[in-house]
C-alpha cells in the first residue's frame, strides 16, 4: 500500500490535502452563494484545532454553511439548537439509571462529534453555554468525575445574533476567548441575493444537500496531514515580533477597556501559519498576519462605552492598529 494513503484509500500526503481543503470552496458554494470568507476561516480553524463564532443576522445561511463544510468534508455532525431551556446535560450527555442492570450508563450528548453546530448559542443562559467551555478548551468532557475523550477532529462552529437582537444572552469573555475565530456573515450582495432566489425558483432545497450536489472532497486523513504540513511552516523571529506588537498596542489603545492577551497573540500567530500554508507557501509573511488579524482578534477585545457611543468599532480600532504598527521588511 501506498505509504501516503490510510485503509480507507483517502490520501494523507500534504500537497494533495491542500488541493483537497481548497476544493472545499468549490462543493459549499454548491449549497452557499458568497461566502468564500467564511469557508476559508472554517477551514483555518480545522487546521489549528480550533473553533468558530459566526455572527450575522438571522437569514443570511450561517447553519447552511456548517452543514455544507460538514458534508463536504465527510466528517461527523451534531446539531444542537440552544434555547433558554436547554440544560448542560443536553449537550454533554448524563448517567442514566439502566433497571436491567441496576447500574448507571453514561448517555454521551451531541457534543461527541467532529463538527458540532451550536446554533444561536447566545440564546441560552451562560450555565449552558459554559457546559461546552471544557469540551472547547480540554477536548473532553467529565461527568460524575470521569474524562471522556472527545473525538478528533473536533470543532464548534457557534452560530449568534448581534447582541441587539431580544433575548439573546452575552457570551462572557472567558468564553470567547475559547472560540478561535469570530466571522461575521454578512447580508448578500444584489447579485448574490439574485442567484440565491435563482437558485430557489430552481428547486434548490437547502435541507437536501445530497440533490444540491454537495459531495465529500476532503476527510480526517487529508486533515491529519494538512495539520502536519501546517505545523512545519517557517515563522521568523521578525514575524513573531510582528504579532507581539500588534496585540501589545490593542492593550494601550484610548478606545478599549480590554485588549488581546497573549493567548491571542498565539491564537494570531497559528492562524496566520495556517493561512499561510493555504495559500501555497511554507513561511509566513506580515501579510498572513494582517489577513487574520481581524477574524482572529476582534472578540479578544472590549470597546469602551464612550468609544462605543462615538460609533467606534474593534474592527475599526484593529484596522487603525495594523495601519500603525511598522511592518517588517
Amino acid at each position: 500500500m501506498d505509504p501516503t494513503t490510510d485503509n480507507a484509500g483517502i490520501t494523507g500526503d500534504p500537497d494533495t490535502a491542500r488541493a483537497s481543503l481548497e476544493a472545499l470552496r468549490a462543493e459549499i458554494a454548491k449549497a452557499v452563494v458568497g461566502q468564500d470568507p467564511a469557508v476559508t476561516g472554517l477551514v483555518v480553524a480545522l487546521l489549528c484545532r480550533g473553533h468558530v463564532l459566526l455572527e450575522g443576522v438571522p437569514g443570511v445561511a450561517k447553519t447552511l454553511l456548517v452543514r455544507a463544510l460538514a458534508s463536504a468534508l465527510e466528517l461527523d455532525t451534531k446539531r444542537v439548537q440552544f434555547t433558554p431551556d436547554l440544560m448542560p446535560s443536553d449537550v454533554t450527555g448524563s448517567l442514566v439509571y439502566d433497571t436491567r442492570s441496576a447500574e448507571f450508563s453514561f448517555q454521551p450528548g451531541p457534543v461527541f462529534t467532529n463538527l458540532l453546530l451550536a446554533d444561536e448559542i447566545n440564546r441560552t443562559p451562560p450555565k449552558t453555554q459554559s457546559s461546552l467551555l471544557e469540551a472547547m478548551e480540554e477536548r473532553q468532557v467529565t461527568v460524575d468525575g470521569t474524562p471522556r475523550l472527545l473525538p478528533d477532529p473536533f470543532l464548534v462552529a457557534a452560530t449568534q445574533n448581534p447582541v441587539e437582537y431580544e433575548g439573546t444572552y452575552p457570551l462572557p469573555e472567558a468564553q470567547l476567548d475559547r472560540f478561535l475565530l469570530k466571522l461575521t456573515i454578512p447580508l448578500p450582495s444584489r447579485q448574490d441575493e439574485i442567484d440565491v432566489l435563482t437558485r430557489h425558483a430552481e428547486g434548490f432545497n437547502p435541507r437536501d444537500l445530497r440533490a444540491a450536489g454537495v459531495r465529500p472532497v476532503a476527510g480526517p486523513a487529508d486533515v491529519e496531514a494538512a495539520r502536519a504540513a501546517v505545523a512545519k511552516t517557517t515563522i521568523s523571529p521578525e514575524i513573531t515580533a510582528y504579532v507581539v506588537d500588534i496585540c501589545r498596542a490593542t492593550r494601550e489603545s484610548p478606545s478599549l477597556t480590554l485588549g488581546v492577551s497573549p493567548r491571542g497573540a498565539t491564537a494570531l500567530l497559528a492562524t496566520s501559519r495556517a493561512w499561510a500554508w493555504l495559500t501555497g507557501r511554507d513561511y509566513v509573511i506580515p501579510d498572513d498576519v494582517k489577513a487574520l488579524a481581524l477574524p482572529t482578534l476582534r472578540h479578544r477585545v472590549q470597546l469602551r462605552p464612550e468609544a462605543e457611543m462615538e460609533g467606534v468599532t474593534a474592527d475599526s480600532v484593529i484596522n487603525a492598529i495594523l495601519a500603525h504598527v511598522p511592518v517588517p521588511r
